[in-house]
């Protein structure tokens, strides 16, 4: 529903770059944008993310792209969050992601 997602425009050789889909809501975009960013700054798990997905050996994104990444990430834990009332617990969320056990 918001439109997040990163496509390609590719076609044979050439390899187009990278933006996002934005099939969606774009209230919705803007407002997990302007949410993502303090989080990324303050929060310790989505800097974890954010400076993985910038900084990866294979397919390293750039910063704002990373953001879009996290912006899904983030409506995926207030998902989770909702469905089974819980608190959002931090440890939680970071025990899941093989990505970060890897790079450790």
């Amino acid at each position: 529903l918001a439109g997040l997602t990163l496509r390609e425009n590719s076609s044979g050789q050439h390899k187009g770059q990278k933006h996002i889909s934005k099939r969606g809501r774009k209230r919705l975009r803007y407002i997990l944008f302007k949410v993502i960013v303090p989080l990324i700054r303050h929060n310790e798990g989505f800097k974890q993310l954010h400076k993985y997905y910038t900084t990866r050996q294979q397919n390293p994104l750039r910063g704002k792209q990373s953001m879009v990444v996290l912006c899904g990430k983030l409506l995926k834990v207030l998902h989770g969050i909702c469905k089974k009332k819980v608190h959002f617990n931090e440890q939680n969320m970071m025990k899941d992601l093989y990505c970060l056990s890897e790079a450790a």
